[in-house]
């Protein structure tokens, strides 16, 4: 059986079994506290009967400065961003990242957010097609995101920007067809 819940100061130092994996981007742990100490309800574990982690997800919400709404379409309006989500290896394939995705949709719905938005390695197919069961689909494609490539083929990696409508954006203004066919550089992510 999981659960899950806030994440908790000392959940940092038991979070091995998710970040051990090439897919899995680590941070420094000071800003693991500062999303704990910011958006403490967007920093959910999912914690085995044995009280072991199994998963996480970390997410804010945000939007772009008044001064970039000169910007137009381009302008980010307050939204929901999920900054990393992991499920450790032998816990994968039970839904638990999406039971996470879901509690961070929840808490970010209750912040009124437009929007949810996520970057994905274009290569991870699983979590790829697990978002778009969840109603997810690809705004754009930002070439050389990243800058590795796990399987070694290149130096580095296109990522997905893929993006859901929440409650508050009936209209679907900040979401489009055919995304994938859409590239920017990284440099442009604000821009383009």
């Amino acid at each position: 059986m999981v659960s899950l819940r806030e994440c908790q100061p000392r959940d940092l130092l038991n979070m091995n079994m998710c970040n051990i994996d090439p897919l899995t981007e680590n941070y420094s742990q000071s800003f693991y506290y500062h999303y704990m100490a910011k958006w403490s309800s967007m920093f959910i574990v999912a914690e085995n009967q044995h009280n072991e982690i199994v998963g996480y997800v970390m997410g804010k919400v945000e939007e772009d400065p008044d001064v970039l709404k000169i910007m137009g379409d381009r302008y980010l309006p307050w939204h929901g961003h999920v900054t990393a989500l992991t499920v450790a290896k032998a816990y994968r394939g039970q839904g638990i990242a999406r039971r996470l995705t879901k509690a961070l949709e929840r808490a970010c719905e209750a912040q009124n957010v437009w929007f949810m938005d996520l970057f994905v390695r274009a290569s991870n197919e699983n979590a790829i097609g697990m978002y778009r069961k969840m109603g997810y689909s690809v705004y754009r494609r930002v070439v050389a995101y990243y800058s590795d490539d796990p399987t070694g083929k290149s130096d580095s990696e296109d990522a997905f920007d893929m993006r859901k409508s929440l409650s508050r954006d009936k209209d679907r203004r900040y979401v489009r067809e055919n995304g994938e066919n859409h590239h920017i550089s990284p440099d442009d992510i604000y821009h383009a």
